[in-house]
């Protein structure tokens, strides 16, 4: 049955906002969220997973474990009360692998019906194509494969230029592996092996990154940054090289429960199936040819959501979107942050498209610390650039973000996780963005009229800032100060112009 395209609006919603909640029945969890804010990049107002194992047995029996089934429905029945009580009275309602397999399917969709909740039942294309989608929805220059580990299934996307160009849905989740291991330490591998080739995807994503959706892989991406000790636990465009696949396969096979149960956002719900989800993962980088690995913490739910959008919004950049957002929410002049980015642009033309889309949001960020005490402010903005939720950026880009906010902000020092995530010249790049910021904001005083009124530029030898003369004033011995820090960042002298 294909994917129907309908929201379900809160009666409510903040003004310039949608609340829509989507109940996504899984074979391994039911899971609802509740979404708010901005449409290109709504943010969980709720999120709550209930771990039914609809799909346990399935491989063995072709049906829903019937204890699974009265679990499923017992949190169904909560999700829907839930779901009214916060103004979404309608949620969109999908099922997928275990559902749309089982001999008993039909009569867990009927009793779902029961309770007020229309199902849709996702083919695996619909799978696939929809978590395609959602990963495009957070990294918008995704090109390579995606694959969508379920408990029920497997499902592969080439995702290129914002589109979703091919999909394949192999009954391959974490709940079926017991059964196809119990064949032979090499049945698995032979099986992907297979399977893939049969469908023509061997060797397809050969130099091309692999994109990681679906619960399982997440929690083995949380447990690389344990074992590599990495300074941001953040999963959301995690990298990884491709062996390290075959590592955490090694890895499961001698760590116990407890000590797995130490790794920082790990559910223990997952743990059993861990050692399964390296091994497919391993088998699978492996056929495909994958250059490097790749977290997508959206997948289903935010392509459901990515798919309502108009061709306008889905051309809106995450980052920038939801950085927009942050700067109006927590700012003093909403417009101040374009404005800024604008005027300090002429000092970096020569940078990469990326960095000026994170310096872009940097600019967005700017005065979110104003409401902190003055000594704080530095701390807030590190702790709103690197732990805010953020999609459309890496690690790099987080950590340069957070080092130009604690300059703008007047930080001393370094922060010694910015360090360990930028290299000494992003650090340097950073370090420039966060003092043209610091200039623009004492010397505009937040407003507009100083900045329209001005500009930056590079000239040899010196760092010009060219002021109309009914802003003169504003060249206070503090602006002088910061235009001369600036400069000497770019080992250049500071030069005022008067028009």
């Amino acid at each position: 049955m294909p994917a129907i395209s309908m929201f379900r609006r809160a009666k409510h919603p903040a003004p310039g906002h949608t609340r829509v909640g989507i109940i996504d029945i899984g074979s391994n969890s039911i899971r609802l969220v509740i979404y708010d804010g901005p449409a290109r990049v709504p943010a969980a107002l709720f999120n709550e997973k209930v771990m039914a194992g609809l799909g346990k047995g399935l491989a063995r029996t072709g049906a829903l474990d019937p204890d699974a089934m009265e679990r499923a429905l017992h949190a169904l029945s909560r999700f829907k009360r839930l779901a009214e009580q916060m103004g979404v009275p309608h949620p969109r309602t999908v099922a997928t692998a275990a559902v749309r397999d089982a001999s008993n399917g039909k009569l867990f969709i009927d009793r779902v019906l029961e309770l007020g909740l229309p199902v849709e039942i996702l083919s695996g294309d619909d799978e696939g194509r929809i978590a395609g989608l959602g990963v495009i929805a957070s990294i918008p220059e995704a090109n390579g494969i995606v694959g969508d580990l379920g408990g029920g299934s497997l499902e592969l996307a080439r995702v290129v230029d914002g589109e979703v160009r091919e999909t394949s849905s192999f009954p391959l989740g974490v709940l079926r592996i017991d059964a196809v291991k119990a064949n032979g330490p090499r049945a698995l591998r032979a099986l992907v092996d297979k399977t893939l080739g049969k469908a023509g995807w061997k060797g397809k994503g050969a130099g091309l990154p692999f994109y990681m959706v679906g619960g399982s892989w997440r929690s083995l991406a949380r447990l690389d940054m344990y074992l590599t000790d990495y300074p941001l636990p953040i999963v959301h465009h995690y990298w990884m090289p491709p062996e390290n696949a075959q590592h955490l396969v090694r890895v499961l096979a001698h760590l116990d429960r407890k000590r797995l149960r130490e790794v920082i956002g790990l559910s223990g719900s997952r743990i059993p199936t861990l050692s399964h989800a390296a091994s497919l993962l391993t088998h699978v980088v492996r056929e495909l040819g994958s250059s490097e690995l790749i977290v997508s913490a959206y997948g289903l739910r935010e392509g459901l959501l990515y798919e309502e959008l108009s061709p306008y919004q889905r051309a809106q950049d995450p980052l920038i979107a939801s950085t927009r957002e942050e700067g109006a929410r927590q700012g003093r002049f909403p417009e101040h942050g374009d404005l800024l980015e604008r005027w300090i642009a002429p000092l970096f033309e020569g940078e990469s498209r990326e960095d000026a889309r994170v310096r872009h949001a940097t600019c967005l960020l700017a005065d979110v610390g104003w409401r902190a005490h003055p000594e704080f402010r530095a701390e807030r903005g590190v702790e709103t650039a690197l732990h805010g939720n953020w999609v459309g950026i890496d690690s790099r880009g987080r950590g340069m973000m957070a080092h130009a906010l604690w300059t703008s902000f007047g930080g001393n020092g370094m922060v010694p996780v910015i360090s360990s995530i930028c290299s000494p010249s992003e650090i340097v790049t950073a370090e420039r963005w966060g003092l043209a910021l610091r200039l623009g904001q004492r010397f505009s005083g937040g407003v507009a009229d100083a900045l329209t009124g001005s500009r930056l530029s590079l000239a040899p030898g010196a760092l010009e800032l060219r002021v109309d003369k009914d802003n003169a004033l504003l060249h206070g011995e503090t602006v002088e100060r910061r235009h001369r820090t600036l400069a000497t960042a770019f080992g250049l002298e500071p030069r005022l112009i008067l028009d």
